[in-house]
């Protein structure tokens, strides 16, 4: 007899749904977690995608007039991950605070993985002060 595996359900810290006119009219939901951010649209064609927090890259916060007068706004993820490149939580409540939470969580993912980001400043390898380094001094 085959042993049934039962999975613990997923803590969400944030959830929310592509909203219409301020309304949660759609079937397209939104979730976070701990180490993952989750997109899930669709009534009877279900579609379901997730990145892994530590993937992401930078995130961006638009909002036009017409969101502004609504209350919501559209937090752009842009990561690593090959299948979801550039992640977009469209007309969400509270985008500045759901931004701010979800930078946290990366920071957290990234850290928690003792993952260290370089950032390439300019094209030169060397971005220091150049008057102090002459190349004919010996090295006596």
């Amino acid at each position: 007899m085959a042993k049934k595996t039962e999975f613990e359900p997923i803590e969400k810290l944030w959830e929310d749904r592509k909203r219409v006119l301020g309304m949660p009219l759609t079937f397209t939901k939104y979730s976070l977690s701990e180490d993952r951010i989750f997109l899930e649209k669709g009534f009877l064609n279900l579609k379901s995608e997730e990145v892994l927090l530590y993937r992401i890259r930078d995130i961006q916060l638009s909002m036009s007039l017409g969101q502004r007068m609504m209350g919501v706004g559209t937090v752009c993820l842009y990561s690593s991950d090959t299948s979801a490149p550039r992640l977009d939580l469209e007309n969400i409540k509270n985008p500045r605070e759901v931004k701010e939470q979800i930078h946290r969580a990366v920071e957290d993912a990234k850290n928690r993985r003792r993952m260290r980001t370089m950032e390439v400043m300019g094209d030169e390898p060397f971005d220091g002060d150049e008057s102090d380094f002459d190349p004919d001094d010996d090295m006596n």
